[in-house]
């Protein structure tokens, strides 16, 4: 049974980067030979995609707090999305540790307008997810300029995939997805021309980390991710970044299911960084990010 919400003060963290991949019916958010080239290429090896209840479950246990989302790229893919709204309306059953985000596909126009408002005014979604790769849009493209127009004026945070991608990982053509539209430096005209559209670039933009830091440095709602990557891996400028200058502009973020939030917390506290640092990468920032502070 759920509290009504986030008792913040006493969470041990909050995870930005949750994947919802199955919905209580049984659907899937991929087709199978994605699912399975991404547990593939992530070395996934227990459930490729919890529910959402599941996921609930695993988080309560960590005394955590996590972001989750679908990406619709059914334009793209031809694969029917899972739905956002009844993400957002079974998110409401778990509201002490699940924080639901919305996904619209860019390329519907009107459409995906439209489905933002009523995801923010009458679902509650906290924020949105956008993978400009596999939903196949130029993010700076002005065409999508209205979508913005409208996230920032319902004041709700935004996540872009940015950065490799292991959907269609070792798939001849990557299965046609395209890793330059993921970019990061394609989003700073967007963070430039949408001053209130809070943006979180995920995965720091690896392996295009330095512009994903670039932009963090520079603007003020540009935020960085660590998602999708032990920690381990993780390159040293970056490390240094988020333990000094950058640490308050950094997040925690796992990639759950493809990398479990365990296995991030325990090769992050391997890591030689600095105390300070750590509560803000774990939920300070986030928190403010959310409008939870």
């Amino acid at each position: 049974m759920s509290n009504d919400s986030i008792a913040l003060d006493t969470l041990a963290g909050i995870d930005v980067h949750v994947h919802v991949e199955q919905d209580a019916h049984g659907h899937f958010s991929l087709d199978q030979e994605l699912l399975d080239a991404s547990a593939k290429y992530f070395k996934s090896g227990e459930d490729r995609a919890p529910k959402l209840a599941a996921i609930a479950e695993r988080y309560r246990s960590l005394n955590m707090a996590a972001v989750v989302f679908t990406v619709d790229a059914a334009t793209a893919t031809g694969h029917p999305a899972l739905s956002s709204e009844e993400i957002a309306r079974e998110a409401k059953e778990f509201a002490d540790v699940i924080i639901a985000f919305g996904s619209v596909d860019p390329r519907t126009g009107t459409r995906a307008l439209d489905q933002a408002r009523s995801l923010v005014e009458e679902f509650g979604v906290r924020g949105f997810k956008f993978h400009p790769s596999l939903q196949d849009f130029r993010p700076n493209d002005e065409a999508f300029y209205p979508l913005y127009g409208v996230l920032e004026e319902l004041g709700v945070p935004v996540i872009f995939h940015t950065g490799q991608t292991g959907i269609g990982a070792n798939l001849p053509g990557g299965r046609g997805i395209k890793l330059a539209l993921s970019d990061p430096l394609l989003l700073d005209g967007v963070a430039a021309d949408f001053p209130g559209l809070s943006m979180v670039l995920a995965h720091a933009g690896m392996p295009w980390y330095e512009n994903a830091m670039a932009m963090a440095t520079h603007k003020s709602n540009v935020f960085i991710d660590l998602s999708g990557w032990s920690p381990k891996y993780l390159p040293a400028p970056l490390i240094r970044a988020a333990g000094s200058y950058l640490s308050h502009k950094v997040l925690f973020g796992s990639d759950f299911p493809v990398i479990t939030p365990e296995r991030w917390l325990r090769d992050f506290d391997a890591l030689e960084f600095p105390d300070e640092a750590r509560p803000k990468i774990m939920k300070e920032n986030a928190a403010r990010w959310l409008h939870l502070t």
